[in-house]
C-alpha cells in the first residue's frame, strides 16, 4: 500500500465475516465498503475516506480476515499485518466471543509498532459479549471491550467518541512548520528552482506547505529562483528573517545568503516537522564513517516519474560517493514497499522529507533501522552535510531544542 494520503489512518482488523466492512459503513452512515455474508469478501486492504467531527477527514483501511487460509490467504494476512505499520489507530473487531490466537497476534503487532487501538465486539445483536471475554481482553490488553452492532448502531456516537479519545492528537492536529522561529511581519525568502523535476505549472508540496505556514503566522513569503537571489537581496528591505531553500541548490544559497541570516532547507524543515529529528541529528554525521562496500538504503515515500537527474536516485548517490570517496551500493525503495533483504544489510538509511505520508508512517518506516542501531538521516540534512553546510542548516532548530546541540 502506498502512503499517498497524509490524513489520519485507521485500520480495521479481525477474522473473516466479523463485520469489519459493515463497521466502516456504520461509522460512515453510508455504504462505502462492500458487504457480504460470504467470508473473505475483502481480499486486500482497501482505503475508504470519511469525516469524523473534531478530527476531520480520516482514511479507514478495510483489511482481509486475519484467519484467511491457504497460500493466497496467507499472503492476504501478511498484507493485513503490513497495514499496521502505516496507521495511527487500530480497531480490532471481535464477534461470537472469539478472542484467540488470531486476535493476540494482531495485538502483538499493534504493540510492536506502538499503535493505539480499540477492541470492539461486533454483531452483539446476535450474541452479546460474555464476561469471560471481557475479562480476558482486559487482562491481556488493559482495554475494555466496546459492544457494538453494525446492523443496529444505536451507540454509534459513543463509538466515535471512543475513536476520538484513542487517536493521538498528533495524527490530526498540525503543528507549525516554522511558526516558532519567525514572528508576525517577518519576511521569509523561499528559494525554489524550476528545473526538469519541477511539476508543470505548480510548486511541489513542501514549498506550498511552507508558503501557507508563513502566511498562517502573519509573516510575508517571498518566492524566487536561485539565480535571482543575489539581485533580490540587494532590494529586499527589511532583510529576511529566514531563508528556506530547495536542497538541490543548498550550496549556491549558502554562498549567496549572508551569515547573519538563518538558512535552512524545505527538507530539513520537514525533517523536524514530521520526521525523527533527534535520530536524524544523531545519524547524519555517520555519513563521514561510511566504508567501501557499504549499502545505503534510500527511502522515497511516494512514487513519481524518475528524471535523469532525480534527487534521490541520482544526485544524492553521486554527491555521497564523491564526498566519501568510497564505492557504495545504493538501494532505492519507493512508497511504503518492503525493504529488500534484512535491515541490518544496510549501513545507512536516507529518508525523503515524507510530505506525502503521515508522521506515523514515516516514524514506523524508520523504526526497524533505529531499533537495529543503523544511522538514519533525511535528504536535506544529508545534502547539507555533504556540502559542508550542515551546522547552518539545522541551527535554526537546534537552538530551540537544547538536547540536539550534543550532536553538532
Amino acid at each position: 500500500m502506498k502512503g499517498r494520503d497524509a490524513k489520519p489512518h485507521i485500520g480495521i482488523f479481525g477474522r473473516r465475516n466479523n463485520g469489519k466492512s459493515s463497521l466502516i459503513n456504520a461509522l460512515a452512515e453510508q455504504e462505502v465498503a462492500i458487504v457480504s455474508s460470504e467470508p473473505g469478501t475483502t481480499t486486500d486492504p482497501v482505503k475508504k475516506s470519511m469525516e469524523i467531527t473534531d478530527i476531520g477527514p480520516v482514511v479507514m483501511i478495510d483489511t482481509a480476515g486475519t484467519d484467511d487460509t491457504g497460500e493466497l490467504g496467507n499472503k492476504r494476512v501478511d498484507r493485513t499485518r503490513e497495514v499496521i505499520k502505516t496507521i495511527d489507530l487500530g480497531i480490532l473487531v471481535l464477534a461470537q466471543n472469539r478472542f484467540e490466537q488470531e486476535e493476540t497476534d494482531i495485538i502483538e503487532q499493534l504493540n510492536r509498532w506502538e499503535v493505539p487501538y480499540l477492541v470492539i465486539h461486533n454483531k452483539s445483536d446476535l450474541e452479546a459479549v460474555t464476561n469471560q471475554v471481557k475479562q480476558q481482553v482486559s487482562t491481556e490488553t488493559g482495554r475494555e471491550v466496546f459492544e457494538f452492532s453494525s446492523l443496529h448502531p444505536t451507540n454509534r456516537e459513543a463509538l466515535i467518541e471512543q475513536i476520538k479519545r484513542a487517536i493521538p492528537e498528533t495524527a490530526y492536529l498540525s503543528k507549525s512548520l516554522v511558526g516558532d522561529i519567525i514572528s508576525q511581519g517577518d519576511l521569509v525568502l523561499l528559494i525554489t528552482p524550476i528545473d526538469e523535476e519541477a511539476p508543470e505549472g505548480r510548486l511541489i508540496l513542501p514549498q506550498v506547505q511552507a508558503i501557507r505556514d508563513i502566511l498562517d503566522n502573519d509573516a510575508i513569503a517571498v518566492v524566487a529562483k536561485e539565480r535571482e537571489i543575489d539581485t533580490l537581496l540587494k532590494r529586499l528591505s527589511p532583510k529576511p528573517a529566514l531563508v528556506i531553500t530547495d536542497s538541490q541548490v543548498f550550496k549556491k544559497a549558502d554562498a549567496s545568503i549572508p551569515d547573519d541570516i538563518p538558512l535552512t532547507s524545505f527538507s530539513t524543515v520537514l525533517a523536524r516537522y514530521k520526521g525523527d529529528f533527534e535520530n536524524y541529528l544523531k545519524g547524519t554525521p555517520h555519513l563521514s564513517k561510511l566504508q567501501d562496500g557499504d549499502k545505503i538504503l534510500i527511502l522515497e515515500s511516494c512514487t513519481h516519474h524518475v528524471s535523469c537527474d532525480d534527487i534521490g536516485r541520482v544526485k544524492i548517490p553521486r554527491w555521497l560517493s564523491g564526498f566519501t570517496g568510497m564505492q557504495l551500493e545504493y538501494q532505492v525503495v519507493a512508497g511504503l514497499d518492503k525493504v529488500p533483504g534484512k535491515i541490518t544489510d544496510y549501513s545507512m538509511v536516507i529518508q525523503c522529507g515524507g510530505c506525502m505520508i503521515t508522521r506515523k508512517q514515516l516514524i514506523n518506516r524508520l523504526k526497524p533501522a533505529i531499533d537495529a542501531g543503523i544511522p538514519v538521516t533525511n535528504y536535506g540534512m544529508a545534502i547539507a552535510y555533504i556540502h559542508g553546510i550542515y551546522r547552518r542548516a539545522v541551527a535554526p532548530f537546534v537552538k530551540l531544542e537544547s538536547n540536539s546541540l550534543t550532536y553538532l
